[in-house]
């Protein structure tokens, strides 16, 4: 009442501030332990060691040597296609496929980069996607492959390819040309000579070095030739450029030069020759993703071992249903320009070739393969080819083996092949408490012997069929046990999200609302002699599942995230109580109040929505603020009824802010617009200050009613000047160093003090809101305006301008509230005052926190990605540092990064000290909504696809995982500048203490 004193701040009791420490821990190692688990989840590697090779049981190898030749980045259309003058680019190739040998399209899948394309050729199998961790120029795992399965092995090309498949193999001769070869300015197809040359120079030096000679005679020889001048021309001319097209004239010579050479060198006719290409090109000269462009790639098999060409009768054949691994169609129409339509085409997926070429030199397959055996490029007798393919079949089934009982020693995986009696589910449950089998698989022994029974009765048809159809169904297998544990996981960590959520909904409940002091005059809600009984019980669980867990010698993560979800359950369960008394009044309610919480349930769910999705698209936000600055200002207009200019205000600051969703997020370089962003904020700093002055209605909860003092009228000039003299060493800055391409000292040395001191000024102004928040967005403008190099200048002060709009529209509506009497009712959904200065969370508040999403959003992606490399640019950092150090280069980028989420907080901030709401219980509802979108993106995650894609996927996880610390962080930083806010005194001899 107005003759009480005034109200003392709140001061949460001890009790609460550990419980809440306690809170801030568990929520930190909760989120880090789960975002480690899509690495278990998504990212597990495919590859299993310990299973022996199936060698084909062929009365003769097909061919004594293989000749492979790879031209990456080649694309299909480019090479079949007819240039210009009607002439095919690869006339020698042409002549292969129409007289010596077999063609089709190769189906490559995402990521089409060069290594996941040349794992798949050499080694069989999908690129590991545990890689995506560990970069790609070495093995991250050992795994087989057909160079390691050969006699010996030649190989020239590429530093960045040829080392990792020869490297570690110690039967191979191989050599790289230097790093600096790969010029982008330069025609690279001389790349591709100096490999064929390296390797015609090895032949030459045969003819004096006996040792060399008989390595090169012997059988199951292998040569290699990377050739790289397509992918280089490709992404610095782009593939429709004449020095990529002559390219594809180039590798074609180089094929015809290593067929004659090897002809005439040999003179068997024993060698076998296979040119591919690694991935395509996009028309932007880039690759990675699944456009057909990328994955679709030549394949020209011919020599020793391989059938004639195969004339059609006709061209259209029916879909037989299969699809490849980037889900082309099977046999899908030859383009009419190629006019190849009279020769059969076989279309296989890439992981198809490294079987063919270990067949072709009587190799097994690479153990780790996952290839079908393309029977249709073989030139072998019927029981050859049932043999080939079964010893394909063994291989893959191996790996099923293997996976299906991992915890068993080599010598069970071979003992089973021998033993019928004994089945997978016998062996697994040997390591395993509970082992669900594949059931398709579960009679393999008995399939395996009536093959073999098909071939001794010489029946290759049937056998040929069965063999097929036991490939299949090994070939699902693998993909049953790599994902055999994603139920199991999921559920575990999703449960465990969702108990961590429940955990903080029950914290704000009994920490931050009315409910408390409401329930307990009406029932105990802790009944003691339970309390132990519930952790006991936890505690129980815990080691059973610690049990069943090491039963089944799963990874040590697996116990933490089991772990971390019992715990949090078991305290959900603990406050079982409190839940159904809260439940039970909820009931009791009145029907608008519990449509008002569906309500606004939906709605918060809807914008989280609304922001997963503008992950993938930026320009969501631009149309968010168009609806935004309409609702806002007709909300402000119709409403709150307050003055005509602000709603006119919020309309045209959430309309500018809306434009820079549209700008591209690699900044355009554009000085002139840093320059105006400086005379800007000066502009809005002006208006601010004369907001400050106006001491009627609303703007009492922003100003002070104190007259101005002569202290704080020097600090605001000075901060302008700051800015001033930063827009013209922004000028001056850029124009020395494009001139003199160097840094001048002493620019350098105002630019660092300019800025330091800028962000200094700020702790000396008066602490009323509007005059703290204005001297804190002129004091991060000068470091912001000389890190930026174009628009993003400028929506600092359109994103600042939409902060204010907020601040103003909450203290507007509190005015006009508190003018209704709407702030003295009390209820349960309305909340109620408590007798100092911060009063109950309310339903409505939950705006708040949703708002600071948002806006914590849009600073993510106002101007560009954070999530992106592509939005550091390194030109940003010039006025300060031009000579490279990359520590402190990164650090002043993600300063600059930091600018616009530390304004959000410090609104956030001030408007919770504007309504008189805890600070620290809105951060909790701030992670809650952050953890709906992180339970979204965690199934968005994903393991195939352009590395982009992957990477993406992985860093969007991760960022709205991440907020529970840097939230926290930015809040702690903040406070310096945000602690001594105080708020107009009028506002609390306007309220009622209840």
């Amino acid at each position: 009442m107005a003759g009480r004193p005034r109200p003392q701040p709140h001061s949460p009791s001890s009790s609460t501030r550990r419980r809440e420490r306690w809170l801030v821990v568990l929520g930190v190692a909760l989120h880090a332990v789960y975002m480690l688990s899509i690495f278990d989840i998504y990212f597990k590697s495919p590859i299993v060691h310990g299973m022996d090779p199936v060698p084909p049981r062929l009365s003769a190898a097909p061919a004594k040597r293989l000749v492979l030749l790879v031209a990456d980045g080649l694309r299909a259309d480019k090479f079949f296609e007819p240039d210009e003058r009607g002439r095919y680019r690869a006339p020698f190739l042409r002549g292969v496929i129409e007289e010596k040998g077999r063609w089709g399209v190769s189906h490559a899948r995402p990521p089409t980069e060069s290594r996941p394309g040349h794992v798949s050729l050499i080694a069989g199998f999908y690129e590991d996607p545990s890689a995506v961790t560990k970069g790609w120029k070495a093995n991250p795992v050992e795994f087989d492959s057909v160079f390691n399965q050969s006699r010996h092995t030649i190989s020239y090309g590429s530093p960045d390819i040829v080392p990792i498949f020869c490297s570690r193999v110690p039967h191979s001769t191989w050599d790289t040309y230097p790093h600096e070869y790969e010029d982008f300015a330069t025609d690279a197809s001389f790349l591709d000579h100096w490999s064929f040359d390296q390797f015609q120079g090895l032949l030459n030096r045969s003819f004096h070095d006996v040792k060399l000679r008989q390595l090169l005679l012997q059988d199951k020889l292998v040569i290699f030739l990377h050739l790289l001048g397509c992918d280089t021309n490709g992404h610095a001319h782009r593939p429709y450029s004449s020095i990529y097209l002559n390219n594809v004239k180039v590798v074609d010579q180089i094929a015809e030069s290593m067929y004659n050479l090897m002809e005439n060198y040999f003179k068997d006719n024993q060698t076998a020759y296979v040119f591919t290409a690694d991935h395509g090109m996009s028309d932007k000269g880039s690759h990675g993703d699944g456009h057909p462009s990328n994955t679709d790639t030549p394949l020209v098999v011919w020599g020793a071992g391989i059938r004639s060409p195969k004339f059609l009768a006709y061209t259209e054949k029916p879909d037989d249903g299969f699809r490849f691994v980037d889900d082309h169609k099977h046999d899908a129409p030859t383009p009419q320009d190629w006019a190849l339509e009279g020769f059969e085409r076989v279309d296989v997926n890439q992981a198809d070739i490294a079987p063919l070429m270990a067949t072709l030199v009587g190799l097994p397959c690479p153990v780790n393969s996952v290839g079908s055996l393309p029977t249709q490029y073989l030139k072998l007798s019927k029981a050859d080819e049932v043999e080939a393919v079964l010893a394909n079949t063994k291989q893959i089934l191996n790996q099923f083996l293997r996976k299906s009982h991992k915890q068993i020693t080599q010598q069970l995986t071979l003992l089973i092949l021998n033993m019928p009696s004994l089945s997978i589910s016998e062996l697994k449950q040997s390591s395993s408490l509970y082992f669900k089998p594949f059931k398709p698989l579960a009679n393999y022994s008995s399939v395996l012997s009536q093959i073999e029974d098909l071939i001794s009765e010489r029946d290759y048809e049937t056998a040929m069929k069965h063999s097929e159809e036991l490939r299949k169904m090994a070939l699902a297998g693998l993909h049953y046990f790599q994902t055999y544990d994603w139920f199991m996981l999921m559920t575990t960590i999703t449960l465990g999200y969702i108990g961590w959520m429940v955990n903080l909904i029950l914290h704000v409940l009994q920490s931050y609302t009315s409910f408390p002091a409401i329930l307990l005059k009406k029932a105990q809600l802790y009944p003691k002699n339970t309390s132990m009984k519930v952790y006991i019980g936890g505690c129980f669980f815990m080691c059973l599942s610690s049990i069943i867990l090491l039963l089944e010698k799963s990874p040590v993560l697996y116990h933490a995230y089991v772990f971390m979800t019992i715990f949090l359950w078991t305290r959900i369960v603990h406050n079982f109580e409190f839940l159904k008394a809260v439940w039970r009044e909820f009931s009791n309610m009145p029907f608008k109040y519990a449509l008002n919480l569906l309500i606004s349930s939906a709605i918060a769910v809807l914008v989280l929505e609304f922001l997963v999705m503008s992950f993938f698209d930026r320009k969501i936000y631009t149309w968010c603020f168009l609806v935004l600055g309409i609702l806002g200002s007709t909300y402000v207009a119709f409403f709150i009824e307050a003055s005509p200019a602000l709603a006119i205000y919020i309309w045209l600051a959430c309309w500018f802010l809306s434009v820079f969703t549209l700008m591209p997020a690699e900044i355009p370089e554009n000085n002139n617009l840093v320059i105006l962003s400086g005379a800007l904020i000066i502009l809005i700093a002006v208006a601010s200050r004369w907001a400050n002055s106006n001491c009627t209605s609303f703007w009492l909860y922003l100003t002070r009613a104190n007259k101005r003092d002569s202290q704080s009228s020097k600090l605001y000039f000075a901060q302008v000047i700051l800015v001033a003299i930063s827009s013209i060493m922004v000028w001056l800055s850029t124009s020395h160093r494009s001139q003199n391409r160097e840094l001048h000292s002493l620019h350098q040395l105002i630019n660092w003090s300019v800025a330091g001191a800028a962000m200094v000024l700020p702790l000396f102004s008066p602490p009323s809101v509007m005059s703290r928040l204005t001297s804190i967005f002129l004091g991060f403008a000068p470091p912001f305006l000389l890190l930026s190099i174009g628009y993003e200048a400028v929506f600092y002060s359109a994103f600042s301008m939409v902060l204010i709009g907020w601040i103003f529209v909450e203290s507007a509506n509190l005015y006009c509230s508190e003018e209704s009497g709407s702030a003295r009712r009390r209820s349960l959904v309305d909340g109620s005052v408590f007798a100092y200065e911060e009063r109950h969370l309310q339903l409505s508040d939950l705006r708040i926190p949703l708002l600071f999403v948002i806006l914590f959003n849009v600073a993510f992606f106002g101007t560009g990605n954070f999530a992106s490399i592509a939005s550091f640019e390194i030109s940003s950092v010039y006025r300060f540092i031009t000579v490279f150090s990359p520590f402190l280069m990164a650090g002043l980028l993600i300063f600059k990064l930091f600018i616009p989420f530390m304004l959000v907080i410090c609104t956030f901030s001030a408007i919770t000290k504007i309504v008189r709401i805890p600070r620290l219980g809105c951060y909790f509802l701030v992670i809650l909504l952050s953890d709906v979108m992180t339970i979204h993106f965690f199934f968005l995650v994903r393991n195939t696809g352009s590395w982009m894609e992957i990477g993406n996927s992985i860093s969007h996880f991760g960022i709205v995982s991440a907020q529970v610390v840097f939230v926290l962080l930015l809040f702690a930083l903040t406070n310096i500048y945000t602690r001594d806010i105080v708020v107009s005194s009028r506002q609390l001899t306007a309220r009622k203490v209840m």
